[in-house]
C-alpha cells in the first residue's frame, strides 16, 4: 500500500513574527490562513499561496525573546533553502526591488535554471527560479 501525502509546509524558526509576516505575506504574497493568537503578533502561524503551505513559528516566548537574534541561531539558517516557482523573473525581480529588498538581477546557473536569490529577515535562503529559455 502507498503512503498518501495530501500537502507540505515546512516549518521556520523565526526571531520576530511581524518581521517574518512583513515578509512572506506583504512582499512575497502568502495569506496567512491560521495563527495561534490575535493580531500580527503571535507565535505560530501558517501561511500559502498559490499550494504552497509555510508555517512560521516563533524561536522564542514573548517572554523569554532576547534583544536580539543568536547569532549563532541564525547561521545554521544557511543550511536551509525555500525555491519556489516563478515563471516571471524579472517582475518577481522589479516586485522585490519595489518593496526594498535586496536582490541581485536573475541570473542562469550552470544547470540551466534562471535564479534571483534573496535572504529573508530571520537569514534563510530563498531562491525563486524557473527552467532558462
Amino acid at each position: 500500500m502507498r503512503l498518501e501525502l495530501e500537502s507540505f509546509a515546512p516549518l521556520l524558526q523565526v526571531f520576530d513574527m511581524r518581521t517574518a509576516l512583513a515578509f512572506y505575506r506583504d512582499v512575497l504574497g502568502f495569506e496567512l490562513v491560521e495563527q495561534s493568537g490575535p493580531g500580527d503578533d503571535f507565535d505560530w502561524g501558517l501561511l500559502r499561496r498559490d499550494g504552497i503551505g509555510l508555517m512560521l513559528n516563533t524561536a522564542y516566548e514573548a517572554h523569554a525573546r532576547p534583544a536580539a537574534p543568536d547569532g549563532a541561531r541564525v547561521a545554521a539558517h544557511d543550511d536551509v533553502g525555500l525555491y519556489f516557482g516563478c515563471r516571471d523573473l524579472r517582475a518577481a525581480y522589479a516586485h522585490l526591488r519595489a518593496h526594498g529588498v535586496e536582490v541581485a538581477p536573475p541570473a542562469v546557473a550552470p544547470y540551466g535554471m534562471e535564479q534571483l536569490w534573496l535572504r529573508d529577515p530571520d537569514g534563510y535562503t530563498v531562491c525563486l527560479q524557473w527552467p532558462a529559455t
